[in-house]
């Protein structure tokens, strides 16, 4: 396209003014804005139901002979005399997993920030495709319908935990489960090709509609991690759709792709699951990685110490991430050479999974940093990211990994990282975004609030797994006092329980905050933190089109403390402050 074309086109864009009937503006939208905050607002409810039915695991694990408190409100049959039973507490576990990953941190993290920020922080107007854009959300929807639908089939959803190995996922003697199971299957491929949808439009949006100036290397990193992670999608997410459509052809065709009895394999599930769901790990962090990266930046008021080096590292750990899945599979009976190769191929990953720590602490680093929400959150992420990645690194070690394979220490690792690493960047992305999205600022106090209440009940919660599960608890356990060697770590059960269902009530804290500032929260002007990048040039909220005009890029996101300029910020957009022919001193 030509200059001259270019300048029509943009000229012509700038005064579309957008769809004005409710339905085309807000429910059916083209516009990536309205399709990121749809997506928000379905996580959120869907984070509602994930974390109650985490609250209803932490019962049984703490008063495993007690009725379920005002169990007479749960639909009939649900409980046994108000007590959760072995089959109920399979389904509860399954559910709370397959929630949270495929319904809450992905959707999150890639559809809705994904969505809002990409084309806003890159200096275009909409996504590439925003037809396709709007298809990805609306194929999100029966996914989620068909999900919550199998918890009214008769058995119930599905059992097999979120990993849904055979032969516990596709016959139903093992698990109780049939219709339920199938149902997993179904939502899941349809969500997958929701994820495969966006993730097109991401890279190709990023590739081809940058503003003027815009090269990769002045991208904001939380643009180069939505970038790496929608390439992670693109390549991962049809494998697992295969596995996904393997089992389902098992279930309802009678193949045998993954049943002994015909000449099927089960370890081939875990392979094919594996091959995704590890890449899936990342695509669960690296946003937030993107997210903590301008957070901290901004509120440090200091450039991103190694720009280049966190956006190599964030390559380096999507490519890694595709050679190790191995290493879930160390019990697996597989070869020792092979599974040292796994082994060492996985600590790796802790190489540029430093360099990011390392240079998220020097950009703090004599900062004159603002300990605002946004970036308690953030600062909150990379601790939390330190303390799930060092204990990755017992997994990572095949020896120590057969002592506490599908024990609690796992579980404590997972949710150091996706809990502690993505729900904190999460966090972090919304109190520091929200603004933007909603033109009105969230209430510092009870934003900090929240965070400290969150930040203590998480940590009480989710540290002491690490002792329980080296001695011995095994994840999934429906009782654990029904094991001798186990009744001494009973008390810190019960304190676990506690501390989840106080984690839990901190999250009312964060949602009413949310809902009263949508409406009634203090406005906000264009740039209330006073950043760099392009998404704070757009009003608040931005509107139909985003910019006035497309703006044009002189510099990278990070110029904070720039000497050239009195302000303590250099936006993206701004002309040169030096004479013409001068130097530029920028960092």
């Amino acid at each position: 396209m030509s200059h001259a074309a270019a300048a029509t086109h943009d000229h012509a864009a700038a005064h579309d003014h957008g769809p004005t009937s409710f339905w085309t503006k807000y429910i059916f939208s083209q516009d990536h804005k309205i399709i990121g905050i749809q997506f928000m607002l379905m996580s959120f409810l869907f984070m509602i139901l994930g974390g109650f039915l985490a609250m209803m695991v932490r019962w049984q694990l703490a008063y495993p002979d007690s009725a379920v408190p005002m169990a007479s409100l749960f639909p009939k049959g649900v409980l046994e005399e108000g007590h959760i039973t072995p089959p109920v507490y399979n389904q509860l576990f399954t559910m709370h997993g397959t929630i949270m990953i495929f319904f809450v941190i992905i959707p999150m993290l890639t559809g809705a920030f994904g969505n809002y920020l990409i084309p806003l922080m890159i200096g275009a107007r909409d996504m590439a495709f925003p037809k396709l854009n709007m298809l990805s959300y609306w194929v999100f929807i029966p996914a989620g319908i068909i999900m919550l639908y199998s918890f009214f089939v008769p058995q119930g959803p599905a059992a097999a935990g979120w990993t849904n190995y055979p032969p516990l996922s596709y016959d139903p003697q093992w698990t109780g489960v049939g219709k339920g199971q199938t149902l997993w299957l179904v939502a899941l491929l349809i969500s997958g090709t929701s994820s495969i949808m966006g993730s097109l439009n991401y890279i190709t949006t990023i590739v081809n509609m940058r503003a003027p100036g815009m090269s990769f290397f002045r991208l904001p990193l939380s643009i180069w991690a939505l970038f790496v992670t929608a390439i992670l999608q693109m390549m991962a997410t049809p494998v697992l759709a295969s596995a996904l459509g393997m089992l389902l052809l098992d279930k309802t065709l009678g193949t045998h792709f993954f049943a002994p009895t015909g000449g099927g394999q089960v370890i081939l599930w875990q392979h094919v699951f594996w091959f995704y769901s590890h890449p899936a790990v990342y695509i669960m962090i690296l946003p937030a990685m993107g997210f903590a990266s301008d957070v901290i930046a901004t509120f440090a008021r200091k450039p991103i110490f190694g720009y280049k080096a966190m956006a190599y590292s964030m390559m380096g750990i999507a490519g890694l991430g595709f050679i190790v899945w191995g290493h879930h599979m160390f019990q697996s009976g597989m070869n020792p050479t092979l599974g040292t190769a796994f082994m060492m191929s996985t600590m790796l990953i802790a190489v540029p999974s430093a360099i990011k720590t390392f240079n998220w602490l020097g950009t703090i680093w004599r900062g004159n940093i603002q300990f605002t929400t946004a970036m308690l959150n953030g600062l909150a992420f990379v601790a939390m990211f330190i303390i799930g990645g060092l204990s990755g690194i017992f997994m990572a070690n095949a020896p120590v990994d057969l002592y506490i394979h599908d024990t609690y220490f796992i579980v404590a690792h997972l949710h150091y990282v996706l809990f502690g690493g993505s729900m904190f960047g999460i966090f972090a992305a919304v109190y520091y975004w929200f603004p933007k999205m909603f033109g009105r600022r969230m209430n510092e106090a009870v934003g900090k609030i929240h965070f400290t209440l969150t930040f203590i009940f998480y940590n009480m919660t989710f540290f002491p797994m690490h002792f329980i599960g080296a001695g011995g608890m095994m994840r999934r356990i429906y009782d654990p006092t029904q094991y001798e060697f186990l009744k001494k770590w009973q008390p810190m059960n019960v304190f676990i329980s506690h501390s989840a269902f106080m984690l839990g009530a901190s999250q009312l804290i964060f949602m009413a905050l949310f809902v009263y500032s949508m409406f009634k929260g203090k406005k906000a002007d264009r740039n209330p933190w006073h950043a760099n990048s392009l998404e704070w040039v757009a009003d608040s909220p931005p509107p139909h089109g985003n910019f006035d005009q497309i703006p044009t890029v002189h510099r990278g996101p990070y110029e904070y403390s720039s000497p050239e300029t009195k302000e303590d910020y250099y936006p993206q957009n701004a002309p040169s402050a030096l004479p013409a022919g001068a130097p530029a001193r920028v960092h």
